[in-house]
């Protein structure tokens, strides 16, 4: 079971957060990894954590201000990158393109995706994982493998039905090892999170609870 924490823009502490989760990662041999604000990606990675990047443009080398290159998420020490976030929405060719800059650079890749169509939809594309999401879940006290199990299960149908080499990931609202475990249970093989461990007081003991519900 993968746990892939999103620090977004929250104001946390990224090496704090990073060191607890390899600790526990450590201590408990469950794969977690932190994906924090670029600026941060080469701390984080200092501290022996899986880092993953939370974006980046499908953009090669040259005049882009202000866009997030696949190169330099990989030379600051990611070795995955989010795409198309329900905070960063993306046009399904420009999923693609950042699929292919990922690609170049042996970035992993998890496509965020609203539901079971959209999930069958980015697998098409061919990213190691696909994150379901419903948006309207994202930073709630309530997992979406509590609210709709229905949707985890359709969107693990969907995607294998595509292409059963793409992993399912659920995310929104996951916060407890009691989610992790019915996300397991529901096909997941990793869950998404973000606001359960960025703004918990305690980081390193909601990551021991969600390293607890891993098969």
């Amino acid at each position: 079971m993968f746990v892939l924490v999103n620090l977004k823009a929250y104001d946390c502490d990224p090496v704090e957060i990073a060191s607890a989760a390899s600790e526990v990662s450590d201590e408990t041999g469950v794969r977690i990894a932190v994906a924090p604000q670029p600026a941060h990606l080469d701390r984080v990675a200092e501290t022996g954590v899986e880092t993953w990047g939370q974006h980046v443009d499908p953009v090669g080398h040259g005049s882009h201000t202000g866009s997030v290159h696949a190169s330099a998420v990989a030379d600051a020490g990611a070795t995955g990158t989010l795409l198309n976030h329900s905070e960063e929405r993306l046009r399904l060719a420009d999923i693609d393109g950042g699929l292919t800059a990922a690609a170049e650079v042996d970035l992993s890749t998890v496509v965020c995706a609203n539901d079971p169509d959209q999930s069958a939809a980015v697998a098409a594309l061919g990213p190691d994982a696909v994150a379901v999401e419903p948006p309207e879940l994202i930073g709630g006290d309530v997992s979406v493998a509590s609210a709709d199990p229905g949707i985890v299960e359709d969107a693990v149908a969907a995607v294998t039905g595509v292409d059963d080499a793409v992993d399912l990931y659920c995310g929104a609202g996951v916060s407890t090892g009691e989610d992790v475990a019915a996300a397991a249970d529901l096909g997941a093989s990793g869950v998404l999170l973000a606001s359960g461990v960025a703004k918990a007081d305690e980081p390193r003991a909601v990551l021991r609870d969600l390293a607890s519900g891993a098969p």
